[in-house]
This record gives C-alpha cells, sequence and structure tokens, in this order.
C-alpha cells in the first residue's frame, strides 16, 4: 500500500477529526482501509514462516474499526486518528499474545507480549517468570531482543507484588503489570516493503517472550 498516502489521510483526519470530514473523505478511507487489510495479509504470510499459529487468520478480523466508543469518554472524537493490526492465535478478541503494529503519523510502533492482562492471569505470568527466571532472562537478554527492543517494557509496581520478596532475582520483572516488546518506527517516508521488513524482524525477536506468556496463559 502507499504508507504515506495513509499517513496523510490520518494527518488530516485528526486536523478535521468530524463525521462531516470523513463523509466527504470517505472513498479515500475506503480505499486505504482495503489496503490495509492486504498488507495484514502479507505480515500474516509471512510471520506464519515461523509461527504456524496464525497462519489461518483472517487479515479483515485482525484490523480495528476507525470509529471510536466514545461512550465514556472525555474526548468525543468520532474517529481514531491512526489504523492498526493486530496478530495472535484465535484472533484480536483472544487472551493470547502476539504481535501488533499501530500506523500514526509520528507515533507509529511495533509491539508484542502482554499489554494489560486480567489479574489471574497476571498471577499466572508473575508465577512463571519466578518458577524459570533463568529462561525468561536469558530470552530478553539474547542479542536478538536486545537489538530491537532495548528492554521489556510495561507498567510496574512500586513495590513487590503480595507473595514475592523483594530480594527474589526476578522482582524486577515480577513487578511488571504488562510485558511488552516495544520498538518505535520512524514513519517518515516510510514504504510498504520496508514495513514488512522492520515487522519480519521484530516479530522474529519477540517470539520467544509470546511463546513463554503464553504457555503461561494457557
Amino acid at each position: 500500500m502507499e504508507i504515506q498516502s495513509l499517513s496523510k489521510f490520518l494527518t488530516a483526519l485528526q486536523q478535521n477529526n468530524s463525521k462531516e470530514w470523513f463523509d466527504q473523505n470517505r472513498t479515500t478511507y475506503d480505499k486505504l482501509r482495503l489496503e490495509w487489510i492486504d498488507l495484514a495479509a502479507k505480515i500474516i504470510e509471512q510471520t506464519a514462516i515461523f509461527d504456524p499459529e496464525i497462519a489461518e487468520l483472517d487479515p479483515k478480523k485482525c484490523i480495528f474499526r476507525i470509529n471510536r466508543d466514545v461512550r465514556f469518554s472525555a474526548n468525543k472524537n468520532p474517529y481514531k486518528n491512526n489504523f492498526g493490526i493486530s496478530l495472535s492465535k484465535g484472533g484480536k478478541a483472544a487472551d493470547f499474545c502476539g504481535y501488533y503494529i499501530h500506523f500514526q503519523p509520528g507515533e507509529s510502533f511495533i509491539a508484542g507480549g502482554s499489554y494489560q492482562p486480567m489479574p489471574d492471569k497476571l498471577a499466572a505470568i508473575r508465577q512463571e517468570i519466578d518458577y524459570n527466571f533463568d529462561e525468561f532472562n536469558k530470552i530478553l537478554k539474547h542479542k536478538d531482543f536486545i537489538k530491537n527492543f532495548g528492554t521489556l517494557t510495561g507498567d510496574k509496581l512500586q513495590r513487590p507484588p503480595k507473595g514475592y520478596d523483594a530480594e527474589n532475582p526476578a522482582i524486577e520483572y515480577i513487578k511488571h503489570k504488562g510485558f511488552l516488546a516495544y520498538l518505535k518506527i520512524d514513519d517518515n517516508n516510510l514504504t510498504e516493503k520496508e514495513l514488512l521488513k522492520h515487522c519480519e524482524k521484530a516479530f522474529k525477536a519477540m517470539k520467544p517472550l509470546n511463546d513463554f506468556l503464553n504457555r503461561a496463559i494457557l
């Protein structure tokens, strides 16, 4: 797809976030949406080579609606100013950890892992890290993980969660409330070919983290 055409559209949408403007530009949006679905299909195909569990995903079900749910939000803008793709076993509504692409002019990124797991899954992940810290630490210290993401990100508690000692060697990771691999993308003059390359490299590097986290929450 023409990534810069998408960037131009989203920039204009951010400046004119209204139903009137969107209706006037719906033809452009519909074209970009179809191209985004096609891009999702290409990402699924290349990712399935090393992660077969996402091979059968329907690309149409891996993208997100442009409409915002404003019922409980102070921000009443009717439309999102970004496009996203979420790939995980069972689809984007499933609880499994997976891969995410976020395109928003000036704020684009690739991410994976677990963003805000529910309390039972958070407890299971912390226990898995505690029981298998050497394995978990090895994943985070792998050269490909460090090259792409630097370190694990996500919100953290200030104190150890209940049941864990402050002297636990894994405590700084156990404090996490989210377990994310995050890579910011420079979307200036970005092409589809370059984005596909970014996704392939980043997804390969984050797959061991996803596998570890998914094992914990199964």
